[in-house]
């Protein structure tokens, strides 16, 4: 991991040269989830002064060529999710003291996307997992940045995600319009897609973040037996070993529905809570 972050950060360097100050990691990384070979990297980089038209092509151009030994190695061991793959927000300097749903992200990198003036990660679980547990690369401790994740706001938030995305993703699924990425079958996509709404339902019931793999055992102690197979289906795929698939899970074709109905499921349970 700190390799391929010292090798993104002296692209960096060299595309936009004293313009990257702070640098931290955060996601699975900071959660103590991060597995070679099979996760992404998630970061969140302050820029000093603010980015012109030429720095935004080059910074387009750093999660290109910054990213380019992940997507190799993706391509010789035909894995289309590309893991390794730096991920991340890009914020001003003056603006890390403002409340983080207040903060407008100068540009932001997620897969192939780079976008301009947006970016999904300036929100009060990203903040949290930033302020309490973050990677320092590059500057001061994250709680030296006066950073404010307005933890008032995180319940209202994840239920946010919960009826917006994950109620849309449920919704096309059980209508027989599973979502779908490229290179990778429906079923591939939904068992991806099991262990998220249960992390959100956790930060819901308890105020804490915690990864995937957590998540894991908090949906198999939290939800109903009968969604018991296709956690443990979720979490084998998720650490890479192998499953012993129940009959319930057995079939490609039903995944998608099924997930469908567990995405369901958790969304009523985090309402009653």
């Amino acid at each position: 991991m700190a390799r391929a972050v010292s090798r993104y950060l002296s692209v960096a360097d060299r595309l936009l040269p004293e313009r990257i100050g702070d640098f931290y990691v955060v996601g699975s990384v900071a959660l103590g989830a991060w597995r070679e070979g099979r996760s992404d990297i998630d970061f969140v980089a302050v820029v000093d002064g603010d980015l012109g038209e030429r720095d935004m092509r080059r910074l387009a151009l750093l999660h290109k060529v910054g990213n380019v030994p992940a997507a190799w190695q993706a391509m010789v061991r035909a894995r289309p999710n590309i893991p390794g793959t730096l991920n991340g927000v890009f914020v001003a300097t003056g603006d890390l003291g403002k409340p983080v749903t207040q903060i407008r992200p100068l540009a932001s990198h997620s897969g192939p996307r780079f976008r301009r003036g947006q970016g999904f990660d300036t929100n009060p679980v990203v903040w949290k997992v930033l302020l309490e547990k973050g990677v320092t690369v590059r500057g001061p401790a994250p709680d030296e940045l006066g950073l404010d994740p307005e933890p008032g706001r995180l319940r209202e938030w994840n239920l946010r995600q919960l009826h917006g995305y994950w109620a849309t993703w449920a919704d096309n699924a059980l209508s027989g319009k599973p979502r779908r990425k490229p290179l990778l079958p429906a079923h591939r996509v939904a068992i991806a897609a099991v262990l998220s709404p249960p992390r959100l339902h956790h930060t819901i019931v308890t105020g804490e973040v915690i990864s995937k793999e957590a998540a894991a055992e908090y949906a198999l102690d939290t939800f109903e037996a009968r969604w018991h197979p296709l956690i443990r289906l979720a979490l084998a795929r998720r650490l890479g070993v192998p499953a012993s698939v129940d009959a319930s899970v057995s079939d490609p074709r039903r995944l998608p529905r099924l997930v469908g109905e567990f995405i369901r499921d958790v969304i009523a349970s985090a309402d009653r809570q």
